[in-house]
């Protein structure tokens, strides 16, 4: 009987994991399909952005260094766009505030440390900006053994991402930058491919690199600015900055949804392999158990009518 009990309640526990696993499908179905069609809605006006932004680049001879007084780190444009040796690499890892998503935070964990690592090698320090709760947990405890310094923590963010959070942290990544604490801004992130699959990437923001728009086969042109290159460029290169940030949690939240449904579909399907499973146990234990009891008293019957 006390096998039975036990058996029994291995059932009904895994029966309730499994309607918080089935509700949590649910909503990360309901929810990826959103992301999914915010991220491919946002991918063009990055792409334009960023061609127009080196368009522009390649129109002008030089980067005028002028004696002005910005307001803030972000829209110092002289220093964030000029070229110097790299020793300090600042790395904006977005991961999850939540789990049940599978192996979605342990992957982008993973990558990170083994680009930090390919970093010491080349004596190059890094600091680290982290998005999401999780990710910091996980960093955080091998932050010393591994030599990098975790500068900036995002962990209040919402689960929808907006421009003026990609803007807060553009401006600390920023202002790290003008202050020289580092010298050049990436991210490490997932990109959305589509329901079932996701990749962990590093994006370059600074120092700029050549990028191919070759397919385009738009060669770049001069371009006529107003009112001058100097407010132009105040004003676009903290919107370039802060827009592939946005991109990068746009595409990080629909990776992170993906992940989960799959893992909790996963799950479900776990549940009801073990909940098969174990009704036969159950069934088989309660048959052998009756068939004990009926041997009893067809023995016990036996040794009355023997007397």
């Amino acid at each position: 009987m006390a096998n039975l009990k036990k058996i029994r309640n291995r059932i009904n526990s895994i029966v309730s994991t499994q309607k918080i696993t089935r509700a949590m499908k649910m909503v990360a179905s309901a929810k990826v399909k959103k992301f999914e069609n915010k991220v491919k809605a946002s991918r063009p006006f990055t792409f334009e952005l960023e061609k127009m932004f080196y368009r522009l680049l390649h129109s002008i001879s030089e980067v005028e260094v002028q004696e002005t007084n910005f307001k803030e780190p972000l829209n110092n444009y002289p220093v964030l766009l000029q070229e110097r040796p790299i020793k300090n690499v600042g790395l904006l890892i977005i991961t999850s505030n939540k789990g049940l998503s599978g192996a979605f935070n342990a992957n982008l964990v993973r990558y990170t440390l083994k680009t930090i690592q390919e970093y010491k090698e080349k004596g190059i320090r890094c600091e680290l900006f982290i998005i999401g709760q999780k990710g910091y947990n996980a960093l955080k405890r091998v932050a010393d053994e591994n030599g990098f310094t975790i500068t900036q923590t995002y962990l209040t963010f919402s689960e929808n991402p907006t421009s003026s959070q990609a803007r807060l942290v553009a401006a600390d990544m920023a202002r790290s930058f003008v202050n020289g604490n580092i010298d050049s801004m990436e991210i490490i992130t997932t990109r959305f491919k589509n329901m079932m699959s996701y990749s962990v990437e590093k994006w370059d923001i600074l120092p700029l690199d050549e990028i191919d728009f070759e397919y385009t086969k738009e060669e770049f042109s001069d371009m006529e600015i107003e009112p001058n290159i100097s407010s132009v460029l105040s004003e676009l290169v903290p919107l370039f900055i802060s827009s592939i940030i946005f991109q990068a949690m746009l595409e990080s939240i629909a990776s992170e949804l993906a992940s989960r449904m799959t893992a909790m579909s996963a799950a479900c399907n776990n549940a009801d392999e073990m909940i098969q499973k174990l009704t036969i146990d159950y069934n088989k234990a309660r048959q052998a158990m009756i068939t004990q009891e009926l041997t009893e008293i067809v023995g016990g019957s036996i040794a009355i009518n023997n007397k």
